[in-house]
């Protein structure tokens, strides 16, 4: 497997994961290391990691938009209201990935993710300050290079946890803060590195 940035047949060179996959290059170019700042947006990509946990993200990038349709587009006010009808009615959609713990883990993290909005200091602020307010770059040659968790991802864990999410341990938050920016870990060589260090400022 390539751990270095490998070259397209455009002509950019990329990070190696994207591999030659249309929809995988596309959401590393547009959408992977941009920092994100929309409390519902981060809500969204948080369960999307978590139901990723043991499989690959582009099993998840696939399902995406069947997601947003099962899960009222990742409304955390709709989806803390959910039954145990509506869970059901999950375990038999085909378009998602149908796991009870994750489904039900959901619901538990969107009553979390509302008591943050009510009470303070609100979803983004509350991520966003452990990194003081803006991205960490990192200057990564290869893959290997990349760590699987940090002590920010434990500490972000951590406090997640006792809030009540679900499925947030410091792996998932890990792989969660590189897709939404909050540490660009683009390889230097990948021409997202740049670009994204420049919306980070």
């Amino acid at each position: 497997m390539t751990t270095t940035s490998p070259q397209h047949a455009d002509g950019l060179v990329r990070c190696p994961w994207p591999k030659d996959d249309p929809l995988y290059i596309a959401y590393h170019d547009g959408e992977w290391g941009v920092p994100e700042f929309d409390d519902r947006a981060l809500f969204e990509k948080l369960i999307l990691d978590g139901f990723q946990a043991g499989l690959s993200w582009i099993t998840i990038l696939r399902k995406r938009e069947n997601f947003r349709k099962a899960f009222d587009n990742f409304a955390p006010e709709k989806i803390a209201r959910y039954t145990p009808k509506k869970v059901e009615r999950l375990m038999q959609d085909a378009g998602i990935v149908r796991n009870r713990m994750k489904i039900e883990g959901t619901i538990r993290s969107a009553r979390a993710w509302l008591d943050i909005m009510e009470k303070g200091p609100g979803f983004s602020q509350l991520l966003w300050d452990f990194c003081d307010g803006k991205p960490k770059v990192n200057t990564f040659r290869t893959v290997k290079q990349v760590p699987a968790e940090t002590p920010v991802s434990r500490a972000i864990s951590k406090d997640l946890a006792a809030r009540g999410f679900k499925f947030c341990g410091p792996t998932i938050v890990y792989a969660f803060m590189q897709a939404v920016g909050m540490v660009n870990d683009h390889l230097v060589t990948c021409h997202r590195h740049a670009a994204c260090q420049k919306l980070g400022k």
